[in-house]
């Protein structure tokens, strides 16, 4: 079976496999050849997979689509994803990069707040001085 995880930047995986795992919003699933075509939204997981030799894999993805075709090709397409051979090292690089992207949407949403606050009080200020004021 083909697994082939792409991200808006590069071809992240593109490889035979024996068997994949993932996690949707209903909970874990496997994926073996053959498997029916399929179609679903993955948020925040960790998709697995055993090569052909068996040998394990993983990637960790961020909001992506999960379809399979013809029982034999499986593509992910993704915001964001990150590879790795060892699970904890993947889960150490991912927590990490998720902080730091946590912290920058935090302070993203609090300039935004501030701009709006300050826009709300000089609207209040325009109109406390009457039309003349705000140019009515």
């Amino acid at each position: 079976m083909r697994l082939r995880i792409t991200d808006p930047t590069a071809i992240m995986v593109d490889r035979e496999v024996a068997a994949i795992r993932a996690e949707d919003a209903t909970g874990s699933f496997g994926i073996l050849n053959g498997h029916a075509d399929f179609l679903t939204a993955l948020d925040i997981s960790v998709v697995s997979w055993r090569d052909m030799d068996g040998r394990a894999g993983y990637c960790a993805v961020r909001n992506g689509i999960l379809t399979v075709s013809g029982g034999k090709e499986v593509a992910i397409a993704t915001r964001e994803a990150h590879v790795g051979d060892d699970l904890d090292e993947l889960e150490t690089v991912v927590l990490s990069r998720y902080r730091e992207r946590g912290d920058a949407e935090r302070s993203g949403r609090t300039s935004a707040t501030r701009l709006r606050m300050r826009a709300i009080r000089r609207m209040g200020e325009a109109l406390q001085g009457g039309p003349a004021e705000i140019g009515l």
